[in-house]
């Protein structure tokens, strides 16, 4: 397997199914998240990272963010089952993207993990889904929304109905599914510097989580949960000194 540092990392994140790390690590046992810089010496920033996601977030500073402004369309076609989460590909010619800094940040591909990585004062969210975005400049913006247990999402149901069972095994949706319907009507969010939160742990990565919830059903979560056979969550990491804006 050909390994990347640096933005190269983050490009590979993007373009090569997380699959091709599958041998390297997991998420319990002798290559659990605590061991991840041990495995490779591609993983060190897993570790030696000052920026590290996820993180707690608690308190931030009011910096009078603008709401988010999305512009997804057709979405995702195949759904992989990669061995570490699901993962929704999106295909970038259809410029599904969301405008941050003025820049157009293209998505790439949307995952889940469960219980969620980030946490609100505290506490964890049943699931939370990774929007994984990529500039012009290679660039790495990730938006994240939380899920509760609650109604049934519907837009869920079409990713859930073909979900693969076994890793390393995708499967073509059977209806068109509105990425719009998965995120929040209110586009308020925290905003913050951090890393993928999986091997290489590549930092210079934007962080934008959406503060209000969407919801899931109790067999909608255990279905997930049940294919991925372990939590598939990196514990929170230290802010060393970061700052969490809104």
């Amino acid at each position: 397997m050909k390994h990347f540092t640096g933005k190269a990392a983050l490009l590979a994140f993007t373009l090569l199914p997380l699959a091709a790390f599958a041998s390297h690590w997991s998420y319990d046992g002798s290559e659990s998240p605590e061991h991840w810089s041990q495995l490779s010496d591609e993983y060190k920033t897993c570790q030696q990272g000052m920026n590290q996601s996820p993180i707690n977030i608690d308190a931030t500073l009011n910096a009078h963010l603008h709401p988010l402004d999305f512009h997804y369309g057709k979405g995702p076609d195949v759904v992989l089952n990669n061995g570490h989460t699901i993962q929704a590909t999106v295909d970038p010619k259809t410029a599904d993207s969301i405008t941050l800094d003025g820049q157009n940040f293209v998505l790439q591909q949307f995952h889940f993990h469960a219980p969620s990585e980030n946490t609100i004062h505290g506490k964890h969210a049943a699931m939370e889904m990774h929007l994984v975005h990529k500039n012009a400049a290679g660039e790495i913006a990730v938006v994240a929304v939380m899920f509760d247990v609650g109604a049934a999402s519907p837009e869920l149901d079409k990713l859930w109905s073909v979900m693969p069972s076994k890793a390393e095994n995708e499967a073509k949706l059977k209806s068109s599914l509105d990425i719009n319907k998965l995120i929040p009507e209110d586009r308020t969010y925290w905003r913050f510097s951090g890393s993928l939160t999986t091997p290489p742990c590549s930092e210079g990565v934007t962080w934008l989580v959406m503060k209000h919830p969407l919801t899931l059903s109790a067999s909608q979560l255990e279905k997930f949960t049940h294919t991925m056979h372990h939590d598939n969550n990196r514990p929170v990491q230290p802010t060393h000194g970061r700052v969490v804006v809104e």
